[in-house]
């Protein structure tokens, strides 16, 4: 363990005028970068930035001093310039780096670009996820997959997929310090807001699109195919283990890779009631952009001279400030907010009774009321509740069965309807005749997926269901007239177009998604 004493310096991060250490220091790291070994005073002076540089050096002395007592720099007796006994005796030193003062700076610039970083949704990750995923299927085919290109497509995979989780992650954390107008000036925020909107909307577009292509593939990895490639990879990677840990080894690594093959899965496939991350980033993306208009409302209003909560709040008090005593300050209290003391805490029949024969004015005082008569017990224990043996454990084992139940007749119910909203092929969207309403639902699911990529120019877009089981693709009519829908519940009106709707987890999933492999690219 790390004595205390080993942070020594880190000590000037606390000290005063620390910002003026810290520039002393980014100097010490700059020279050493120019392969510099020492630094006299002056040096240091002439290296720091004009608006920090102090007319003197005895400043510079003074912090140069501080930072050798801290272990960040060493002094070393300066004789290089001693012309005469004097300048001996003199006080001259030379620094340098310590390897403590040096390693110090490192976390801290570390720290720092950590702090600062702002992330990216990168849809070109997604594309490189779904070409790692295929190069695995070709793989899980073969009879004995080559070890050496399983564990560098499955180490391809997982480090891409790690590089979008953790650029999503820090991307959304960004954007939401500066929704929260923390970081940015209004100005800034104003000028980029646009950018950042269509931003938003171009990735959704993607995850969208190759999201559900993802899960698709996932699922067709599944099971022993996939173990058997994270089997080879853990071998191949203990396979330089010494003779007596080779099984521990192999074991440790086939956990490793079996945990971020988990990882994977649970961000594109949604399984036993959770939603997938994929998912919930989508949603927090789309929530990110009504905000983002909301904060320009704010802005907006601020700069037209509109009053906000926060003034307000502030006026409140410079009122409460200003009041003569304290009678003014509780009547302003009660016109500002409403609220009123109450005369009770709690009543029963009788005294319901006994106000109804003698009302008691809303101002009368405590002292003046009629005494509240409260329960021994409320007074002893702080509750009226009364105390006793557990109830017993209520078997839920039929509630259990009921609940399976259900969930195998909705899942058949789906599966159903998926089967009635499937076309042989391109049709007329006004051809899909009555639906009920399980498979209307899933239609304008789809409906709205696809609408999501159309952009103005456009005549044909496609788009994959979030859990990678239907597509539809969409292209427009020339001559498009009305189409309806009917429902039990209604009738669906809109322009007429031709759609095509796919069950992908029906017969021939695997012969398409052969044909894309293919096919080239996804775009």
């Amino acid at each position: 363990m790390t004595s205390p004493a080993a942070y020594g310096p880190f000590a000037h991060l606390t000290a005063p005028n620390a910002e003026f250490y810290r520039q002393v220091m980014r100097v010490f790291l700059t020279a050493k970068e120019r392969f510099a070994v020492h630094l006299r005073p002056e040096d240091v002076q002439l290296a720091l930035p004009a608006e920090r540089r102090p007319a003197t050096t005895d400043e510079i002395t003074r912090a140069l001093d501080s930072l050798v007592t801290w272990g960040n720099l060493r002094a070393d007796p300066d004789t290089g310039r001693v012309t005469a006994v004097e300048d001996f005796y003199r006080r001259r030193f030379v620094y340098q780096l310590t390897q403590a003062g040096e390693a110090a700076e490192e976390a801290l610039a570390g720290y720092d670009e950590a702090l600062g970083r702002r992330g990216a949704l990168q849809a070109v990750a997604l594309h490189d996820i779904i070409t790692h995923l295929r190069a695995l299927l070709a793989l899980a085919a073969e009879r004995s997959p080559d070890p050496a290109k399983t564990h560098l497509a499955l180490d391809a995979l997982t480090s891409r997929f790690s590089a979008l989780a953790e650029n999503a992650r820090a991307f959304m954390g960004s954007l939401q310090r500066t929704i929260d107008l923390h970081e940015v000036s209004e100005d800034v925020f104003l000028a980029y807001k646009d950018q950042l909107i269509q931003y938003l909307e171009r990735f959704i577009q993607d995850l969208i699109t190759l999201g559900g292509r993802i899960a698709l593939l996932i699922e067709e990895l599944e099971g022993p195919a996939i173990d058997a490639l994270l089997a080879t990879a853990a071998a191949r990677e203990a396979a330089d283990a010494a003779p007596e840990e080779a099984d521990h080894a192999e074991r440790a690594a086939l956990g490793r890779w079996a945990a971020r093959w988990s990882g994977l899965t649970a961000w594109f496939v949604s399984r036993d009631a959770r939603p997938a991350q994929a998912r919930l980033l989508r949603a927090r993306a789309l929530g990110a952009i009504p905000q983002l208009l909301a904060v320009v409302r704010v802005l907006n209003e601020r700069r037209s001279g509109r009053s906000d909560r926060s003034a307000d709040f502030r006026t409140l008090a410079r009122w409460f400030a200003e009041a003569p005593d304290d009678a003014a300050r509780h009547r302003l209290w009660r016109g500002a907010f409403g609220l009123y003391s109450s005369r009770h805490l709690t009543v029963d029949a009788d005294t319901l009774a006994v106000r109804a024969a003698h009302p008691v004015p809303a101002g009368t005082p405590w002292s003046a009321a009629d005494p509240l008569r409260i329960s021994p017990q409320l007074r002893r224990t702080g509750s009226y509740e009364r105390r006793g043996r557990a109830r017993r454990v209520e078997d839920r084992s039929a509630a259990r069965r009921r609940l399976a139940e259900l969930a195998v007749k909705q899942n058949a119910e789906t599966i159903a309807a998926r089967s009635r909203l499937a076309t042989s092929g391109p049709v007329r969207l006004s051809a899909l005749g009555e639906l009920d309403p399980l498979a209307f639902g899933l239609f304008l699911g789809l409906l709205g997926d696809a609408l999501a990529t159309w952009r103005p120019g456009m005549t044909h877009t496609s788009a994959t269901s979030n859990d990678g089981s239907m597509e539809i693709r969409l292209t427009t009519l020339p001559d498009a007239g009305r189409a309806e829908i009917r429902t039990p519940t209604g009738v669906f009106r809109g322009p007429d177009h031709l759609v095509e709707i796919v069950d992908l987890t029906g017969p021939g999933t695997r012969r398409r998604l052969e044909g894309d492999t293919d096919g080239g690219d996804d775009r």
